[in-house]
This record gives C-alpha cells, structure tokens and sequence, in this order.
C-alpha cells in the first residue's frame, strides 16, 4: 500500500495484526548468526538487506525476487546461503513451518505496516465506511496511523531502509523507528510514546526527530 492513498481513496478498516517479526529461511543454519561466513542473502527489500549487513557485514546480498514460493525454492535449494520472509504472509499461506527461525524484534525492526491488513474504500462512500467500521481492530489501527506517520514524515517507501513498529505498553503508545544506510553501515534510531489517541501526531514527530538529525545521502532515492 502507497504512503499515501490516492485522492478520493482512504483507509476504511484495519484487521487485528498478525506476527509482525521476519523468518529466517536457508538450508544451511538454524540461526541467523550460524550462517557461514560470506553467504549469499537474498533480498528485494532495502531494509532487510541493511539489517543483515548491519549484524554481518560479511555477507553478500543479491537481489531475490519472485512471489513466495519461488523465494522459499531458492533459499532452501542453496540457490541463495539465506533469505528472509514476514512471518505473517508465511501463517496466512500455512508455511509458518519452513521458517528455520524467528528474529527477534531488537535486531529486525520490520517495516512499517508489516503483519497488518488494511481494507480501502472511497471516501465519499458513507455506506461502506460504516459497513466497514466494526471489523476494524483499534489497536492496530492506532498502531498502524502511527507507523504510516512515522513513514510519510520521512517520505519513504518500500524503496528505502526504514524501519517502524508501534505498539501498546501499559495502555500508551510506543513508537520505535530506525533508518539504515543501505550497507548497514549506521543506524539512525528515535523512539516516542503517548496517548493512542494522538497516533499520527507521534508517527511524525518521530520522523521529524530523525530527519533532522540524518546525513543527507541516507534516504537517496533508489531505481
């Protein structure tokens, strides 16, 4: 889903989140950190490569498309030393079980977004806004404004190294937010909590705090 919906387009439900940590997907560890030294990690995603270079800069990333089941094929037949997948689309399809691990939340923050579904409508369509309403799971939708803030405040997309999880601790929301240099060179980190009721407004003072403190070169935009 686009940062930001096209006009005349908004965001009418969110459904309850699933898990929103990455899976580790190789057939040559159980561990992330027991892949062998120089492994091949395939990966589309930005964030993900500069996660990995982050914790192993020993690695050598190569670009890993294709839909879900291609990537599974190419990182559990050796084409690729490893690879990493969202654990929620993994549950949904019924593949939980080919995740050799599960990373924890400290190391890879996911995307913004990432374990949630959203339902979009037409925003003049009053009918099916209301028809929509008592699906939507409020926590995450608090969650979710937040993280999509958090992103648009730093006009970023699939395209970049970013990172943003919210989350709900003792009733108030916590945002954590991280930017990477493509190479996991640096990693830029804020983190804000407030009411839920103020989401967005925390999505984008976390991203003003870090954008204001980023090199200018971290969020170059990629082709």
């Amino acid at each position: 889903m686009p940062s930001l919906p096209p006009a005349g387009v908004t965001i009418a439900a969110i459904l309850a989140r699933e898990d929103v940590r990455d899976a580790l997907i190789t057939a040559f560890a159980g561990t992330f950190e027991g892949l062998p030294r120089g492994a091949t990690f395939g990966a589309a995603s930005i964030r993900r490569q500069a996660q990995a270079l982050r914790l192993r800069p020993d690695l050598k990333p190569v670009l890993l498309r294709g839909n879900v089941e291609t990537r599974l094929r190419k990182a559990e037949g050796g084409a690729v030393g490893a690879t990493l997948l969202a654990l929620a689309g993994l549950r949904r399809l019924g593949l939980a079980d080919r995740a050799r691990a599960v990373l924890d939340l400290d190391r890879f923050l996911p995307a913004p977004g990432q374990g949630a579904i959203a339902i979009t409508a037409r925003s003049a369509d009053a009918r099916a806004l209301r028809a929509l309403q008592p699906i939507s799971d409020a926590e995450t939708a608090a969650a979710l404004a937040a993280e999509r803030a958090f992103l648009a405040e730093l006009e970023g997309s699939c395209r970049t190294p970013i990172a943003g999880l919210a989350r709900f601790e003792a009733g108030r929301l916590r945002l954590r937010g991280e930017v990477l240099r493509a190479d996991g060179s640096e990693c830029f980190g804020t983190s804000v909590e407030g009411a839920p009721a103020d989401a967005e407004r925390l999505g984008r003072a976390a991203g003003r705090d870090l954008a204001a403190r980023l090199p200018e070169d971290v969020l170059a935009r990629r082709d």
